[in-house]
């Protein structure tokens, strides 16, 4: 008797890793329990922020939480001191099994439960190569009101992301499966459910052929991690909207109105914009009032409170800003191709020289200005050779965040990617948020070509700007795609590229393309164009047409 498989395969986006790394002499505390050494265990692992705690009913002098199937009246966790964020990582129990798979768990889960206060979550297994074919749904506790959220799926196909075939990152034994991060806010409950596709199969007899339905296998070791990305200290939080170092005057066609600039607005853009300004209003009135207590102003030096990580990440960018600066300050077109003569005059023709083609540098935030945790990431910064394309993603993690939490997002994100995938920093190179403020991403230096981990296949010779929130239906709005605009009229301009060109890449392996095969690319493409993934949503994808026009405008094209 043989039995015939089918199955229905979707892939979406959240970032791509190709990043040949030695992991750090301490990374292998972060691994999370394999599915066997969980089984023999019970173990619960909280990281604070990247310490394991480890607790078992043989070892009542590290408890796990109470609300653990399996291990009754253990008393609470202790209280994580006051650092950056931490990571609980809870082990998915069986919710149903399949007596036609030999009592194998089919449905797996957790039932509520009380836990430690955390923003973000995700899904995690084993094996990288593993794909989680079935459906993940996660209800949540709204922190101080008892209030339970309805359920809310979590985008899963994500199980192809990952380093470049045959790269050392891909073999280093830390890289995890793992669905994209899901943003819900503070929480302090959560019940987790992970139901498997259903798999049809043709059985073969001596009498007839049949049809049996059964549930797919779901991965290895699954892990439910909840982070929590930690408070920014008063100096990480950057002080109010972006400023440009030089008023813009003219006509510079980045002085257009952000509706015209992208495209003519109809009135439910313009309605979106509204809501934009009233929501970065907002925002820099909470910001004020946080730095009222002495909060340092963006661009200020705070040597004492810089560790050597933080200076080093900081000193990347020393062209551009001063050490422990919290912002990158815009400048205007002329101060942009000043400085493009600075930075890289030696690599221009005389052509570019007499004439370059560069936007505007927008006004950037800086790692310290969203808070990252430097010692969370491996040290040292990674380059390719230069910048030809630009990546644009969606990070699918859903739109409920407020413009004032997006530096807590990306703590989260950067948090899940390390800490929890195995990652070594933040996959993308640069991120923006819904109301157009753009953050930078990887560490390295925001004008250099740092080698990011967001396209697989094609992270050499290319940049990855991920929007924050999910685009599958939802539009971007007219800030973002303008933001989009900006920041690839500069950082493309930087390394003289059309942004309504085409380049070629040649493709490192993945699920479009075979490794070592030339690939003629949009200068600025989504990520479906070089990977079979529905990333950047087809709303957002919808949107690049008019951020290539825009880019090459700001440009002087």
């Amino acid at each position: 008797m043989r039995g015939l498989l089918a199955t229905s395969i979707g892939v979406t986006c959240a970032a791509a890793l190709a990043l040949p790394l030695t992991p750090p002499a301490n990374a292998a505390t972060a691994r999370p329990a394999s599915a066997a050494e969980t089984a023999a265990t019970g173990t619960a692992r909280a990281t604070s922020p990247d310490t394991p705690v480890t607790s078992s009913l043989s070892l009542p002098d590290r408890p796990t939480h109470p609300g653990l199937p399996g291990l009754p009246d253990l008393p609470d966790l202790p209280a994580l001191p006051d650092l950056p964020g931490s990571t609980q990582s809870l082990p998915l129990t069986a919710l149903t099994r399949d007596r036609a798979l030999g009592g194998a768990a089919t449905d797996q889960g957790l039932l509520r439960r009380d836990v430690r206060q955390f923003s973000l979550l995700g899904v995690i297994w084993d094996d990288p190569a593993a794909e989680l074919h079935g459906r993940v749904q996660v209800r949540t506790r709204t922190s101080g009101t008892g209030t339970w959220s309805g359920w809310q799926d979590v985008e899963t196909h994500n199980a192809d992301h990952g380093a470049d075939p045959g790269t050392p990152e891909s073999a280093s034994g830390r890289v995890r499966g793992a669905t994209a991060p899901l943003w819900v806010g503070d929480s302090d409950g959560v019940e987790i459910r992970v139901h498997p596709d259903t798999e049809r199969r043709a059985e073969e007899t001596s009498r007839d052929t049949g049809t049996l339905s059964t549930a797919a296998l779901l991965p290895s070791g699954l892990r439910l991690e909840l982070v929590d990305p930690g408070t920014a200290p008063p100096e990480h939080a950057p002080a109010g909207p972006p400023r440009s170092r030089t008023p813009a005057t003219g006509s510079d066609p980045a002085e257009a109105p952000e509706a015209d600039s992208v495209e003519e607005a109809g009135s439910a853009e313009e309605a979106e914009g509204a809501e934009e300004a009233e929501e970065a209003e907002e925002a820099e009135e909470a910001e004020e009032a946080e730095g009222a207590d002495g909060a340092e102003p963006a661009g200020m030096t705070a040597m004492t409170a810089m560790t050597a990580e933080v200076a080093a990440a900081s000193a990347a960018n020393a062209p551009l800003a001063p050490l422990g600066a919290t912002e990158i300050p815009a400048l205007d077109r002329l101060g942009t191709e000043r400085e493009l003569l600075a930075l890289r005059g030696a690599e221009l023709t005389s052509a570019q020289r007499a004439k370059p083609y560069i936007g505007p540098r927008p006004s950037i935030v800086t790692r310290r200005g969203w808070g990252a945790d430097e010692k969370l990431r491996e040290s040292g910064f990674r380059y390719t050779t230069k910048v030809k394309a630009a990546f644009v993603h969606h990070t699918a993690s859903g739109n409920s965040y407020k413009c004032s939490q997006a530096p807590s997002v990306i703590r989260g994100i950067y948090r899940y990617h390390v800490k929890s995938m195995g990652w070594r920093d933040i996959g993308y190179n640069f991120l923006v948020d819904k109301c157009g403020k753009i953050y930078e991403g990887r560490a390295g230096g925001v004008a250099k070509p740092v080698l990011g981990a967001h396209t697989l296949g094609f992270n050499n010779n290319s940049m990855g700007i991920a929007v924050l929130g999910t685009f599958t239906s939802a539009k971007p709005t007219t800030a973002t795609v303008d933001a989009v605009a900006r920041l690839t009229a500069w950082k493309l301009g930087l390394f003289g590229a059309n942004p309504k060109g085409k380049t070629y890449l040649k493709s490192g392996g993945g699920n479009l393309y075979g490794k070592g095969k030339n690939v003629r690319l949009n200068v600025i493409s989504g990520h479906r164009d070089g990977f079979a993934t529905e990333c950047p949503g087809r709303q957002l994808y919808g949107k690049l047409g008019s951020a290539r026009s825009t880019a090459a405008r700001f440009q002087g094209r």
